[in-house]
């Protein structure tokens, strides 16, 4: 998984880009909260974000404030590194938008664990994102069909967007999810079907009749 560093201290990015790396993942390395910032706006920002606290310029934690203001389809699953250990510093970062934190100087192995579960979170957030796509999308559908629709009186074609008729039932399938299974209702079996079977059969019977000695 691609995963953004932000640490402005050269020996500890090179630490965590170290252990992301003999972990699997892809680091990507920043020096700077503005740094940070400015690849968490590209399309393909990372999802997940190891972050310091104390940076020149940009702090992690308010890269956390920011990021919680932004798109919210955008996710993002953030672990701060900090060396304050107090507990009001613990609940500041949270308060700002840190999923996470990791006090400085950290432990891998603790480190390890708190990324592998903001893996598995951001992957949630990534999944139920495409659910909730797909669910506009097909309400977006939905909505097509709402409003008035212009059908002819006589062999029921509907007028379409391009201003052309069709069949009712391909408008409908290319505007929803819905399929067409043809059958005969009671009345038009009464009225069409069972007239026209009576004609045929009355029909055969002529002939039938003419053909005999």
């Amino acid at each position: 998984m691609r995963i953004l560093i932000a640490e402005d201290d050269p020996v500890s990015r090179l630490l965590l880009e170290t252990h992301l790396r003999r972990w699997g993942h892809e680091p990507v390395a920043t020096p700077d909260g503005e740094a940070a910032w400015e690849a968490l706006q590209r399309d393909d920002a990372p999802a997940l974000a190891i972050l310091d606290w104390m940076m020149p310029g940009l702090a992690g934690v308010e890269i956390c404030r920011r990021a919680r203001l932004r798109d919210a389809s955008r996710a993002l699953y953030v672990i701060l590194l900090t060396a304050r250990a107090d507990r009001r510093d613990t609940v500041e970062g949270l308060g700002a938008g840190a999923d996470d934190y990791v006090t400085k100087p950290f432990d891998a192995a603790e480190l390890h664990a708190r990324v592998n579960v903001g893996i598995r979170v951001a992957g949630l957030q990534a999944e139920l994102a495409a659910r909730i796509a797909e669910l506009e999308e097909a309400l977006t559908r939905v909505d097509q069909l709402h409003g008035i629709l212009p059908i002819c009186s006589y062999c029921k074609k509907v007028r379409n967007d391009t201003d052309s008729w069709q069949q009712v039932e391909s408008y409908v399938s290319a505007h929803s999810n819905v399929r067409f299974n043809h059958g005969v209702c009671p009345d038009c079996k009464e009225k069409i079907v069972q007239p026209e079977l009576d004609a045929l059969r009355q029909a055969r019977a002529r002939r039938e009749k003419v053909g005999k000695p």
